[in-house]
């Protein structure tokens, strides 16, 4: 399983993005400078937040190498991560944002000794700044050279000044009778008795914050994270936080967002703003736009083998070579340089077969991964595709249900890409096929191999199912009820059971709730249509799939009551017992079945299994002795 957190680890190349960020920063050299990371939902913005802060420490860390200067890492940079999204519905995330950026400082400040002063100017200063927040009303944000917080009104009034940067003295007069209130009302948060003009004071925050830092010779480093997922009156009050300490000297400004959403939101908030002015708040805000570069086939693959190598029980060091290779590799693509199975051995040679068998799933998969639109090539959505797999495969585990792990993720792949009625289709051809093999795919997946047009009516005519049929393995001759029985969540196993009748139904109900009861009720079930037999025995034995121990469950008492009902059923037994996984089979079986006619086949196939215990072997070579049976 892995987690849906941002990582510092990379395992897209995107450290070159971060590489290029943190140049930027640098060459600023203490001028103020704010940058945008924009991309869609799930692309790796957060992670890339994660790898300029790691980039840039690292640069840092670098030039106390190699020069003459004991200054520290610390001292070069103080980093404040603010995510809007967390605040949202418990604080006012203009307010929140100051709020976290000056408690930085302030604490900063005590650490070095130096700058303490400043930042208790600057603490005061925000506690006005809350205060007229809590008191004033929507003047005293245009005074603030703020737009003005859900006053819709106004905006079409004052809008295109406040774009511009300017405010008319009415304006002004208003939220100077306002700040007089203030200092009636908000004792504790001010504790001055000095006359406040809002514009005057906040200038004079602004002087504060870049005299603070100017003091303690850093830069400051904002990272704005998740501002995209909030509702447009959280990211417009984060916005106008960025604007007031936006182009301070000494601070940089990295926001991860996406620029759609931002301007959706901007647009939403200030009802009637026309488009240009929308877009130019948003490049006011943002002087370099950098967007998270979308995956291509090679970087959907390489990130699919990195997650299982992630996983995989290697050694932590081993891992670090594979990534690092696979990143490398990663920048040299356009050279025709490859990421795949052979790659990765030749950065290291002894991979176990385990790894190997997911690695090649994810070689399969990552054409289709990258251009369904259901994925895309989003790694959120990789990951989570990765993730159910693996929770099936688990489950598969748990009950003892054979399933091979490349069919499940085609089968997977097509349940969450694929057209939902063809998927339903797919499900009733093999639930109601008796060997459980969709036969309506086997002619689709040769010709889709051999390259011959294929002519699919609705609702199997899309683009992506073309493609679906060439990935192997083919389906057409497999047997799913395995991987759909581990894929319930989304659809039934058996659909036939809806056609069994009231008896039929009864007499399932009683033998899945008391199937040790199940002698009782054999009278009944001889009375049954033979294809409802079929379907009983279907459910019996899905339920008996989660039988861990195969000696006498009391599943087995009503399947062999079924097979005494109806005798072709008995083969179906046999073969399901001859799947269960050796190490379940207990000698305890043996005399309980021994004297079936379709014991015989299971008996020959577990006197050869090596896997078998002695226990089982000799019980079964007891029952021979005693001339029960003869096993070849």
């Amino acid at each position: 399983m892995w987690t849906d957190n941002e990582t510092a680890q990379d395992f897209l190349n995107f450290s070159s993005v971060a590489r290029t960020v943190a140049e930027v920063i640098e060459q600023a050299q203490s001028r103020p400078i704010s940058i945008g990371v924009s991309g869609a939902w799930g692309v790796g913005k957060s992670s890339m937040i994660k790898l300029i802060r790691s980039e840039l420490k690292d640069r840092a860390k670098a030039k106390e190498h190699t020069s003459s200067d004991t200054e520290s890492t610390e001292k070069k940079f103080i980093f404040v991560e603010f995510n809007a999204w967390l605040y949202q519905g418990y604080d006012d995330a203009r307010a929140a944002l100051i709020d976290v950026v000056t408690s930085a400082l302030a604490t900063e400040a005590e650490k070095r000794k130096t700058g303490v002063e400043r930042t208790k100017d600057l603490l005061r200063r925000v506690n006005w700044f809350r205060a007229i927040k809590l008191t004033a009303g929507s003047a005293a944000s245009l005074a603030l050279g703020l737009p003005p917080a859900g006053l819709l009104g106004e905006l079409l009034g004052v809008g295109r000044k406040v774009f511009n940067g300017g405010i008319d003295q009415e304006a002004i007069t208003t939220v100077d009778a306002a700040a007089g209130k203030v200092g009636e009302s908000a004792q504790g948060l001010i504790k001055d008795k000095q006359a406040f003009s809002p514009p005057k004071e906040i200038e004079a925050l602004r002087e504060s914050f870049e005299g603070a830092l100017d003091e303690m010779g850093v830069t400051l480093i904002v990272l704005i994270d998740d501002l995209d997922r909030c509702l447009p009156e959280t990211t417009i009050s984060t916005l106008e936080a960025i604007r007031l300490l936006l182009f301070l000297k000494h601070t940089a400004f990295v926001i991860a967002a996406d620029d759609q959403m931002i301007k959706h939101a901007v647009k939403r908030h200030f009802q009637g703003v026309e488009d240009d002015l929308v877009t130019n708040y948003f490049d006011k805000l943002i002087q370099f736009p950098i967007r998270v570069p979308p995956l291509g086939t090679q970087e959907v693959r390489a990130y699919m083998m990195l997650l299982f190598i992630e996983n995989s029980g290697l050694k932590p060091e081993t891992k670090e070579v594979l990534r690092a290779g696979v990143c490398l590799q990663l920048g040299k693509t356009w050279q025709g340089k490859r990421v795949d199975l052979k790659f990765l051995r030749s950065l290291h040679d002894t991979l176990p077969a385990e790894l190997v068998a997911r690695l090649d799933v994810a070689d399969r998969l990552a054409p289709l991964m990258t251009t369904a639109t259901g994925i895309a090539g989003n790694p959120r959505l990789i990951k989570r595709f990765l993730n159910a797999l693996s929770i099936r495969m688990a489950m598969s585990r748990a009950q003892g249900v054979g399933v091979d792990e490349s069919e499940l993720a085609k089968v997977l792949l097509f349940e969450r890409c694929g057209n939902p009625k063809a998927y339903a289709e797919l499900i009733k051809s093999v639930t109601e096929a008796d060997d459980g093999k969709p036969n309506l795919l086997s002619q689709w997946e040769q010709k889709a191999v051999s390259g011959e047009k294929l002519d699919l009516k609705a609702p199997w005519d899309d683009p992506f199912i073309a493609e679906w049929l060439r990935l192997p393995p083919l389906l057409g001759g497999s047997d799913l009820r395995g991987a759909l029985y581990v894929s319930r969540e989304h659809a039934p196993l058996i659909t036939p059971e809806d056609r069994l009748s009231a008896e039929a139904a009864d007499l399932l109900e009683g033998l899945l709730e008391h199937p040790d009861m199940a002698a009782s009720i054999k009278d009944r079930l001889v009375a049954l249509a033979r294809p409802e037999m079929s379907v009983i025995m279907d459910r019996l034995l899905g339920r008996a799939r989660q039988e861990q121990e195969w000696g006498t469950p009391a599943i087995l008492e009503a399947c062999m009551v079924v097979v005494a009902a109806d005798p072709p059923q008995g083969q179906r037994l046999a073969g399901f017992l001859q799947e269960r996984p050796a190490l379940q089979i207990k000698a305890s079986i043996v005399p309980k079945i021994a004297d079936e006619p379709w014991a015989k086949g299971v008996f020959a196939v577990w006197d050869d299994d090596d896997q078998i215990s002695k226990p089982v072997k000799s019980a079964i070579k007891a029952r021979k002795g005693h001339g029960n049976l003869t096993v070849k």
